[in-house]
């Protein structure tokens, strides 16, 4: 009998075992490790923890990872969810729709799919998905005019507060930390306060000097008006590029555009470009 119920924490070796069965590109402790931290990060009341799994006979066939997650948009809180690693055993594959009807069947609801394989496109396109991101501009940050009187400073893990920064920015900067980002504060010469998430990237492309990308930040503009500072720091710390989600080549940056990587969602709000912050990038890795 084939059943579509909710992965729970007595599953997650067999799942961890099926992921890296299905996408071999990383073993099953990278998958473990991802899904521990799951396991420990906060969930949106009424939502599930890690999402759904076909069941045949108590074995797991097929895997739909869910990341939920709760914004504020504007003072009314939102719920975003990653669909992330969807995989279904061949034989079980006409099961497949299962996964999918139950995990997005709320109407109130932004999904989120932000590493779709360019093969699926569209797949998820007739599902009702749009894309809101269609590349990667790759800017060269120290080659930007820094802002008089800017300073750049790294918010540890552990920062109970930060100068100039909302207890809610400190909250995303110390969470990211936590799963391996680096969490920055540029401090302009007013007394404001720019929080930027970044995270190294691993790139196939051998023409693309060291990198990270941009994870968080509360605007693209932002990043504009910090990136003289914060290419100078990183600089120092053998980095030489900043990627950040984009739909075209950036005029007030120093850099190259590439239209791949899509990202879509579907569902009430639109994400914005420059914030992947809880996803499947951060939590289980690049």
């Amino acid at each position: 009998m084939i059943r579509c119920r909710e992965i729970g924490i007595a599953d997650l070796d067999a799942v961890a075992r099926l992921l890296a069965h299905g996408f071999t590109r990383h073993p099953r402790d990278w998958w473990m490790a991802g899904l521990q931290r799951q396991s420990v990060r906060d969930v949106p009341e009424g939502y599930p923890r890690f999402g759904y799994m076909l069941d045949h006979d108590g074995t797991p066939v097929g895997i739909l990872l869910l990341i939920y997650s709760a914004r504020d948009d504007g003072g009314a809180i939102s719920i975003r969810c990653n669909l992330s690693s969807w995989y279904v055993e061949p034989a079980y594959r006409n099961y497949a729709p299962m996964l999918t009807k139950v995990a997005q069947r709320h109407d109130h609801v932004t999904y989120v799919n932000i590493s779709p394989a360019d093969w699926t496109w569209p797949t998820i396109e007739t599902q009702g998905f749009r894309p809101y991101c269609r590349g990667l501009f790759f800017s060269f940050p120290a080659l930007s005019r820094p802002a008089n009187g800017m300073r750049v400073e790294i918010v540890p893990r552990d920062a109970k507060a930060v100068e100039s920064l909302a207890e809610a920015d400190v909250a995303i900067l110390t969470r990211h930390a936590a799963y391996g980002c680096l969490g920055l504060v540029c401090h302009a010469a007013d007394g404001r306060g720019y929080p930027f998430v970044l995270q190294s990237m691993r790139l196939k492309e051998r023409i693309v000097p060291p990198a990270m990308q941009l994870i968080y930040c509360h605007e693209v503009a932002d990043y504009v008006a910090c990136a003289g500072a914060i290419g100078r720091f990183l600089l120092r710390r053998g980095k030489v590029a900043i990627a950040l989600d984009a739909n075209g080549r950036m005029n007030d940056l120093v850099g190259f555009y590439r239209e791949r990587r899509r990202k879509y969602f579907k569902g009430p709000q639109c994400p914005r470009l420059a914030d992947l912050s809880d996803t499947e990038l951060v939590i289980h890795g690049p």
